[in-house]
């Protein structure tokens, strides 16, 4: 039970803070919300292009869907599952994202319209493309790797396609220690001004999105 307590305080903390850091400049703009819906619409409330990016299978698209999960009911936003957001027969196939996916959501505040890029070295051009229209990033870096090739690599194109702010997710944060949560924020702080961001200031969460999946149930109505 404590361990559990623990999770949730966990998941909790981790996506208010991520959610809290995302403040880059924002414009109202026309928006579709769902694939298929071809009537649009004025938001009525701040826009925000943001996304995922990452290293192949350190969880960006677990994060997505927790994301939507766990605000799913409030301010009109839809849980879109891991599968759907993984729609293609080969994504689904060999597990990883081939295609950048793009899901909305809304909090109290915002309104988000969420790219959730491909990690595998392969499909480094459809990373470019779906992170050509973001604002801002969540890099996501698992706690039991620390930062690989397509973390800096992300790193580099973010730079250079004129992503300035990120905010840093260290994922999988329930499978390691704390000496080793440690090391990988250091590490991923060293990347960070190695590659031209500010890696004093970046807000960098660590939790478990899967976690987040699973006890979302219980903590959504304390999220914002």
């Amino acid at each position: 039970m404590q361990v559990a307590s623990h999770l949730r305080s966990i998941c909790t903390l981790s996506f208010t803070k991520i959610a809290n850091s995302l403040t880059c400049p924002l414009q109202n703009i026309r928006f579709y919300a769902v694939p298929g819906v071809k009537t649009a619409y004025i938001r009525d409330k701040p826009h925000m292009n943001i996304g995922t990016i990452g290293h192949v299978d350190h969880g960006k698209t677990t994060l997505t869907a927790a994301i939507t999960k766990i605000l799913s009911g409030k301010n009109n936003s839809v849980y879109r599952s891991y599968e759907e957001i993984d729609a293609a027969p080969e994504e689904r196939k060999r597990g990883i994202t081939i295609n950048a996916a793009v899901v909305d959501y809304s909090t109290s505040n915002r309104h988000y319209a969420h790219t959730d890029c491909p990690g595998h070295a392969d499909y480094i051009k459809n990373m470019i493309t779906g992170a050509n229209q973001m604002e801002c990033a969540i890099l996501v870096v698992a706690a039991t790797d620390g930062t690989m090739p397509q973390t800096r690599e992300h790193l580099l194109l973010a730079k250079q396609i004129g992503i300035e702010r990120l905010v840093v997710f260290i994922n999988k944060a329930d499978v390691a220690d704390p000496e080793m949560l440690e090391l990988v924020e250091l590490e991923v702080r060293d990347t960070l001004k190695h590659y031209g961001f500010d890696g004093d200031n970046t807000p960098i969460v660590s939790g478990s999105a899967l976690c987040a999946l699973e006890v979302s149930s219980k903590i959504s109505d304390i999220i914002i």
